[in-house]
């Protein structure tokens, strides 16, 4: 039995583009599994008091769904090799069943000499990022 090949990746290559709304719920059930319960999460009234627009989205929790950019894109989660961002701008999740529109674009900026390659990844709210520096490092 053969095991399928991927074809080579190349710089500029973009990654399919990853529209994902956070929803209060979603919110919820992230704090739970992650046991992350800071009242900022949850408790508009909280999160205005310690300054910030309203409830957040948990950083790990939109983080994640960048990952998951490239996960789908792969078809396989362990050709991620390593994966780092930093946190630039909230995810304001409003008190409705819309929610938070987060939306993620990814682009090959370096082949390594090990053959791995770096992925740029773009995740945007409001028209503004929310992710810094969120690169991922792939095996093709």
């Amino acid at each position: 039995m053969s095991v399928p090949t991927t074809p080579a990746l190349t710089v500029g290559d973009e990654v399919p583009p990853l529209s994902v709304r956070v929803t209060r719920e979603q919110l919820v059930r992230y704090a739970g599994a992650s046991l992350d319960f800071n009242p900022i999460h949850w408790n508009e009234r909280f999160a205005h008091e310690v300054g910030l627009p309203g409830v957040i989205a948990h950083g790990m929790l939109t983080m994640a769904l960048g990952s998951r950019l490239v996960t789908d894109w792969l078809g396989d989660p362990g050709r991620l090799v390593e994966y780092g961002a930093r946190f630039t701008r909230p995810v304001v999740v409003p008190d409705d069943d819309t929610g938070a529109l987060v939306e993620f674009t990814g682009k090959v900026a370096e082949i390594r000499d090990d053959g791995t390659a770096r992925v740029d990844i773009t995740a945007r709210f409001d028209g503004r990022t929310v992710l810094g520096k969120a690169q991922a490092v792939v095996r093709p």
